[in-house]
């Protein structure tokens, strides 16, 4: 068997590409950018805004993890089934759960799983709520300014870690019975932001200070965030979501355990596995 993941340098396909070779499977990956793929993996350039360019990636290929990209996704999932591939798991988010059609992001992934549900190909969705990855945003400031100015930094998530993302993709390629199911991933505790601001802290050897921010300015910060891609609509609903979570336990689920046999890591361990990227 031999299995495609795409945005193989991602957060969670360079996981899901470690995963799947520690467990000694035939392994295919592609990004844009393949130079920079672990060495000795069987990487190909590839773009899935431009499906025309996975026509040597697929050949041979059983099993896609699929990075959500709608723009191309038809055209990928067309290309896939007349390659013969016979297991989709797609990385998708669990904001498609419910009817919110305002939500820019859930309109994303809903594009995406929906092409490859119509495909008639097999397929998984793992549909993980905030990635702990997010918190990334954070290190420039606390490397050089010893904190962060949060929007809502009282409002709870229960952020998860990517290995566990990966690790219950893996677990639906490598595993029978996984077809068909979509699985919503949290991680396992409600904290809030700023706990969460402590907890890079205390892996990093020193406190750091957090600034409250709320109303305009809360709305500001998140635009800095975003950048170039904080269109109105993705700002509103972020800060409308962290808004609500201000005294609000997060939803917290056992997916991760269920599925993979062991439970999901805390942010505390996840702070600890990148605190090179806060120090």
């Amino acid at each position: 068997m031999t299995v495609l993941v795409t945005g193989a340098t991602g957060n969670v396909g360079r996981n899901v590409l470690q995963q799947l070779l520690a467990e000694g499977v035939s392994v295919r990956a592609t990004s844009r950018n393949p130079a920079s793929l672990p060495s000795g993996v069987d990487g190909h350039a590839a773009d899935l805004t431009d499906p025309g360019s996975f026509e040597s990636a697929l050949v041979g290929v059983d099993k896609v993890f699929l990075f959500p990209s709608p723009q191309g996704v038809h055209g990928f999932v067309a290309a896939a089934k007349a390659a013969g591939v016979r297991h989709v798991v797609v990385l998708s988010s669990s904001s498609v759960v419910g009817d919110d059609t305002s939500n820019p992001i859930a309109r994303m992934h809903v594009t995406v799983e929906k092409a490859v549900e119509d495909s008639g190909i097999a397929w998984t969705f793992v549909r993980p709520g905030g990635f702990a990855t997010n918190t990334l945003r954070w290190a420039p400031a606390i490397k050089d300014d010893g904190g962060v100015r949060l929007p809502y930094a009282q409002g709870n998530i229960a952020s998860i870690h990517e290995a566990d993302i990966a690790a219950v993709a893996v677990a639906a390629l490598l595993n029978d019975g996984h077809e068909g199911k979509a699985y919503k991933l949290t991680g396992p505790e409600s904290i809030s932001q700023a706990r969460q601001v402590a907890l890079i802290g205390e892996a990093i050897g020193r406190p750091l200070w957090v600034e409250d921010l709320v109303g305009e300015e809360a709305r500001a910060e998140l635009m800095t965030w975003f950048g170039p891609y904080g269109t109105p609509e993705i700002v509103e609903t972020m800060l409308g979501y962290l808004k609500s979570q201000v005294g609000q336990a997060a939803e917290v689920l056992t997916t991760v355990e269920e599925v993979t046999g062991r439970p999901a890591r805390t942010f505390a361990e996840w702070a600890v596995d990148h605190k090179a990227d806060f120090s």
